[in-house]
């Protein structure tokens, strides 16, 4: 028998443009659920006509009816071996992806779909959200009710594989709560994983959706259809770009706001998996000792801390009339030590009836915070639950202004409170090179307490740190040496990358701000502990080189007083025929016969073979000019030395062709910020620092270097610092530069070539 198949309609489709109140019509429940059913309709009008045995099926958001904007469509198309299948199938399948909608499509057998389901989690969880939609409603009935039967009886089987699964695809999307540019669907806590806790309630492992679940899936299925309606295609992940007009159709303040509010539902919903989780893995365990029900073994873990079935809870001598109010912190300080969760029954009685801290902190509060800043692996996860039940901000009040404040720099990879736990958890790994530890942890926690304050993080950060310092108990020494660590966090990476480390001047006043090795130490452990919590962006090798070469060099001044001489150039460039070209690994070494324009010229060839500068420094001696680069290859992959090496000679030699084809590629810098000059008078011992800060494009160093040249300045050290799309480059201009014209005669040449 043909099967006839009905010539297909429009598909469905949100409209394309309009207004933000237009647009605002198409979001929330109602709307998902209109589009499911016309979508339905669509693909019923397609079906063939009085067909028996065969069915259509629809799984994930359209089995939901949880359709966005421009959702992919998941189908089934089931049958009970009706001839013909495949060509039905493809009469099917054309329409829709003519209709360019996304389709996920299988063809199956009910023995078939379930045998799948059996062994494979994922289309085992999926057919938890099957729905008739067209043909034989009898045989979507039966695929239905086995497969929620088969799930039942499987689940403590297969949540082991779907939580490894899981796991891998948190590590590569990361933690939707604490990412400025999280994807929706498949980061942690994100829509992937209400599915998960849907189908985890479905097995009756756990109660998991539960109100505040249940409204933080609402939100993000919001979230995602302005998402989808904002950028007018199919899209998960929230970049910086869309916030602004995803809040406003969601009518929320801005885009920050709605950061924290997608923060806030990711939080609830990988909390409430970690709970699921638990649950699962509590009711496997009986199972394989047999279901034999008994009384649960307690093993003392801490004082009134003991661990019972895998979770930690009070210990009864612990709950009395009027509990210890240190007693949140030191439980907290025991999960993360043995790494074991702290039960919910537990964190919710301790959010209720524990009293608050006392001003200033008894030893044993200030002990336990110590010990639950370092205590490694086990912080972040056990922050994370105290968070969740408000614990915290019993602790620290301040922490609600932080609570997932974004941060817009582009190195930046976490929210500001995620970043200064993970600074925390990094400092973890310098705690034996320091003689205070503690300072260590307590500093990397507070470094970035100012941000989301008026005026500058260190500066008006230092006295909140104090503040906080001296309310945990701290002893005045101790509260400076914090406050200190606060103001001058950024002191040593700055420095380190900015100016020129020969020059005594550096040295000199880098000694002087911090006064004593142990707070140089301290910074030092404090720097690398925050670029690593930053992101990669922050952190390279070259960048750990210059930070110890600079507290080497400091450190000797704090011991003896001494301070560096200034370099002389490689004795090898001095003597023999010009023009002489070195390389030695990130090193490049350029001489030539005196003449201007050889620092633009060399950085200008460095960049047509993607070397980023880093440092720079230029020399005339014996009527021989002299350039040094520190570089590092932009993609990775070093450049090609024989290539390199005769581009330098021609460039060296005079030839122009080099600079004429970075013209030709130049690029032009992103929007943003207009750039600035800042000029820095007592920067250097026999110069002025000029300080450009702008945004980064192809060739910028060699259009600046060619501006100081024709404007008449003398360059003798550059050093080159990128964060993200943005540089801080300091030119090192011979002379006094007293006159305040010569000033802005040269700043706006500069500016004209940014």
């Amino acid at each position: 028998m043909d099967a006839v198949v009905s010539e297909p309609s429009a598909a469905p489709r949100v409209p394309a443009g309009g207004s933000p109140a237009d647009l605002s019509q198409h979001l929330g429940a109602a709307a998902r659920a209109q589009r499911a059913a016309a979508l339905d309709a669509w693909l019923t009008a397609m079906f063939p006509a009085h067909l028996p045995g065969i069915s259509l099926v629809a799984v994930g958001g359209l089995g939901r009816r949880d359709v966005a904007p421009y959702s992919d469509l998941d189908l089934v198309l089931l049958h009970n071996g009706t001839a013909g299948i495949d060509r039905i199938a493809s009469a099917l399948w054309y329409p829709i992806w003519d209709a360019r909608l996304g389709l996920d499509h299988s063809v199956r057998t009910l023995p078939e779909a379930l045998s799948v389901a059996h062994d494979d989690v994922k289309v085992s969880l999926g057919l938890l959200d099957a729905r008739h939609v067209a043909g034989d409603a009898a045989l979507s009935a039966e695929l239905i009710a086995a497969a929620g039967d088969q799930w039942r009886r499987t689940a403590v089987r297969l949540l082991p594989q779907l939580k490894e699964i899981t796991a891998a695809r948190w590590a590569t999307h990361g933690e939707l709560a604490f990412l400025l540019e999280g994807d929706l669907k498949e980061a942690a806590g994100g829509l992937r994983d209400l599915t998960i806790l849907r189908g985890i309630g479905r097995a009756g492992v756990a109660d998991t959706m539960r109100p505040a679940v249940r409204a933080a899936d609402l939100r993000l299925l919001d979230t995602r259809d302005a998402l989808h309606l904002s950028v007018g295609r199919r899209v998960d992940r929230l970049v910086a770009q869309e916030r602004a007009a995803v809040a406003e159709l969601l009518d929320v303040e801005d885009g920050d706001a709605l950061l924290r509010r997608v923060a806030g539902d990711a939080r609830t919903v990988a909390h409430a998996l970690d709970d699921a989780w638990r649950a699962a893995d509590r009711l496997r365990t009986g199972r394989r000792r047999g279901g034999v029900p008994g009384a649960p073994v307690r093993r003392p873990v801490a004082r009134d801390v003991v661990e019972q079935d895998g979770e930690l809870v009070l210990a009864r001598t612990a709950i009395g009339p009027v509990p210890d109010p240190t007693l949140s912190l030191r439980v907290a300080a025991a999960a993360a030590t043995v790494r074991l969760p702290i039960a919910r029954a537990t964190c919710e009685w301790l959010a209720s009836f524990c009293p608050p801290l006392p001003t200033p902190w008894p030893p044993a509060a200030r002990a336990a915070l110590v010990s639950l800043l370092g205590s490694g692996p086990g912080l972040l996860p056990t922050w994370e639950a105290c968070d969740r039940y408000g614990l915290i901000d019993a602790w620290l009040p301040e922490w609600a202004r932080m609570r997932s404040l974004p941060q817009h720099h582009p190195v930046h990879r976490y929210t500001l409170d995620r970043h200064l736990v993970q600074a925390a958890y990094e400092a973890t790994a310098y705690a034996r090179e320091v003689d205070r530890p503690d300072l260590l942890l307590l500093g990397a926690f507070l470094h970035d307490v100012g941000k989301g304050l008026p005026g500058d993080h260190s500066t008006v950060g230092a006295p909140v740190a104090a503040d906080i310092a001296t309310r945990i108990g701290l002893p005045p020494a101790d509260v400076a040496t914090i406050e200190k660590l606060v103001r001058l966090h950024l002191l040593l990476p700055d420095v380190a990358t900015r100016r020129d480390l020969s020059d005594p001047v550096t040295i000199s006043s880098v000694a002087e701000a911090v006064g004593d090795a142990t707070t140089l130490d301290l910074l030092h452990a404090l720097a690398r502990a925050d670029s690593h919590a930053t992101g990669p962006a922050a952190w390279s090798d070259w960048k750990s080189r210059l930070i110890a070469e600079l507290v080497r060099r400091v450190r000797t001044a704090l011991d003896t007083g001494a301070l560096p001489e200034p370099p002389e150039p490689d004795p090898e460039l001095l003597v023999g025929d010009l023009p002489a070209v070195h390389l030695d690994g990130d090193r490049v070494a350029v001489a030539t016969a005196d003449r201007r324009g050889l620092l633009g010229s060399v950085a200008a060839c460095l960049a047509m073979h993607r070397l980023d500068v880093v440092a720079a420094d230029a020399a005339t001696v014996d009527g021989r000019a002299i350039v040094e680069f520190r570089t590092q290859p932009r993609y990775g992959s070093p450049a090609d030395p024989v290539a390199l090496a005769a581009d330098l000679r021609r460039v060296a030699a005079g030839d122009v062709s080099v600079t004429q084809r970075l013209r030709a590629r130049a690029g032009t810098a992103r929007d943003g910020a207009a750039p600035r000059v800042v000029w820095l008078r007592a920067a250097a011992t026999d110069a002025v620092v000029l300080e450009l800060r702008a945004a980064d494009s192809a060739g910028l160093l060699y259009r600046v270097a060619s501006a100081l040249d024709e404007a008449g300045a003398e360059v003798r050290a550059a050093r080159i610092s990128t964060l993200g799309g943005d540089v801080v480059d300091a030119f090192y201009l011979v002379g006094s530069w007293a006159d305040a014209a010569e000033r802005e005669r040269v700043e706006a040449a500069v500016l004209a070539v940014v």
